[in-house]
């Protein structure tokens, strides 16, 4: 009996698709609504289940062939029906065999996060012939955002490393071999990994119809980002990209970097060089993206810290009793911030296209500097949270964000910024925003200075507060607005209370 695979409804208006990949090849083994093939169509990718069990027969349309709705694709044979010399009966039985056969077990690539499809291996903890047990951290893969340590799946050996120090690997790609036989020892000398790299980096074949688009716009692949299965390159994928290189502000983001000065030969003999970080590149890549995108603005005001600081003297002791977590300022400046976006809600907006976006919650973001560099993770409906909630959840992110553990999700989806410069000692600094936030609160350090009060001069614990802002969204009267109901909400702690 012969079951035949054809072509699935593509959606309203699509006609036809592209064969992008085969997973299956005639004589293979397939299970029902196990995965066969992927279309690619101008608008989305779609995979094609089998329809039944069976045997892989033939296949109709190649890769890169073009098909209509309904045309057939392929033809799935019952088990019994298979010719012999197709079945490939031992192939099917070696395929595990690469991954656990001889009580070997492969250390893959983790989860990385929502939309990251690679990583760089930064540092092995281990090295082949190293007894490991299970757990026991092997290495660390640094994206674009956060590290990530990858435990041992199982105790014993480590016999091969397959992605060495400095390589790319993709999401769910191989690392290492571990071997759980008491006596193993390294079956490939150290050399050998680094050879290993380049091929473990690009395992997976591009979309014939991708390579074509590529080819035709004089792109390379390392120029877009595969949204398919293992990261591989669709033909939607380089419109996207192409698309993105036209909207790019190219004279402002392709600025010519400044050749350096000749160094001195006995200058240039006590320099050290050293590869910036991936999250450092980032880091780099969007503070300049939110310089050339952004009609940035910086507004300036000063608050007394007095009443929060005696406020804070008062019940500091019954507030740590009771909660179990240490009173802040953080807190405070968070609750006051969250006061004034229900007032000016610009300030919690972005744009998007030509639309703005007006979110009805607040997503904060608390700018954090970690030995790598700086990371910004998010308290989650701020506005709904009381003090105690707060600082609990800033001590925690803070805490997993200095031992790198935080995840990508925990720095997603924040609708405003807090940044402390005055941690370090700044008195006064211009934040920079946080895309596609429209505001940034900067904080500063705490200074006794002179003021008048009530006619009279006395001395106050300052600081400066800076709002920097997107002018495309808020208007200097809103950004104003906003840090004087920062302000009064900081001199006069009880307004937050009720809601003035």
């Amino acid at each position: 009996m012969t079951t035949e695979v054809r072509v699935p409804t593509l959606g309203e208006s699509v006609t036809e698709a592209t064969v992008a990949t085969w997973f299956k090849k005639p004589g293979d083994a397939v299970a029902v609504d196990e995965m066969l093939c992927e279309l690619e169509t101008d608008k989305v990718t779609v995979e094609v289940p089998s329809p039944a069990a069976g045997v892989m027969g033939e296949i109709v349309a190649k890769e890169g062939d073009t098909v209509g709705v309904n045309a057939l694709l392929a033809t799935i044979a019952a088990a019994g029906d298979a010719p012999a010399p197709k079945a490939e009966a031992p192939k099917a039985a070696e395929k595990p065999a690469a991954k656990g056969a001889g009580g070997k077990v492969d250390v893959m690539v983790p989860t990385l996060g929502e939309s990251v499809t690679e990583a760089t291996v930064s540092t092995w903890f281990k090295k082949v012939g190293d007894t490991v047990a299970q757990d026991e951290m092997l290495c660390e893969l640094e994206t674009d955002k956060v590290s990530v340590e990858v435990p041992s799946p199982a105790a014993g050996v480590l016999v091969e490393i397959v992605a060495a120090e400095g390589a790319t690997v993709q999401a769910s790609g191989k690392l290492a071999v571990i071997s759980g036989e008491a006596g193993a020892t390294a079956s490939a000398p150290a050399a050998a990994p680094a050879a290993e790299a380049p091929a473990a980096k690009k395992a997976v074949e591009d979309a014939p119809s991708a390579k074509k688009a590529m080819a035709e716009a004089g792109m390379s692949a390392d120029q877009v980002t595969g949204t398919g299965r293992d990261g591989r390159i669709m033909k939607s994928d380089v419109q996207s990209a192409i698309a993105a290189a036209k909207s790019a502000p190219a004279p402002a983001a392709e600025a010519p970097a400044i050749p350096r000065a000749p160094v001195p030969a006995d200058d240039a003999a006590r320099e050290e060089r050293v590869k910036m970080t991936r999250l450092r590149q980032t880091i780099a890549r969007r503070l300049k993206d939110a310089q050339n995108t952004a009609a940035m603005l910086t507004t300036y005001n000063e608050v007394d810290m007095k009443a929060i600081m005696d406020l804070r003297n008062e019940y500091k002791d019954l507030f740590e009793k009771k909660h179990g977590v240490r009173m802040g300022f953080m807190s405070f400046f968070t609750k006051a911030c969250c006061h004034a976006l229900k007032e000016v809600p610009e300030v919690n907006a972005e744009i998007d296209g030509t639309d703005i976006v007006y979110k009805n919650f607040v997503h904060m973001g608390i700018a954090t500097g970690t030995p790598t560099g700086l990371v910004v993770p998010v308290i989650r409906d701020a506005d709904k949270m009381g003090f105690a909630e707060i600082e609990k959840a800033i001590a925690e992110k803070g805490l997993r964000a200095r031992d790198g553990k935080l995840s990508m999700a925990e720095m997603q989806g924040g609708t405003f910024t807090i940044s402390n410069g005055g941690v370090y000692g700044s008195l006064m600094s211009s934040p920079i925003l946080n895309p596609p936030q429209s505001g940034i609160l900067g904080m500063h350090k705490i200074q006794d200075r002179p003021v008048v009060v009530n006619g009279q001069i006395v001395i106050r614990p300052m600081m400066y507060l800076a709002l920097s802002y997107d002018h495309r969204i808020v208007d200097g009267k809103g950004a104003v607005t906003f840090l004087v109901r920062v302000k009064e909400a900081l001199e006069d702690p009880r307004r937050l209370l009720m809601d003035l």
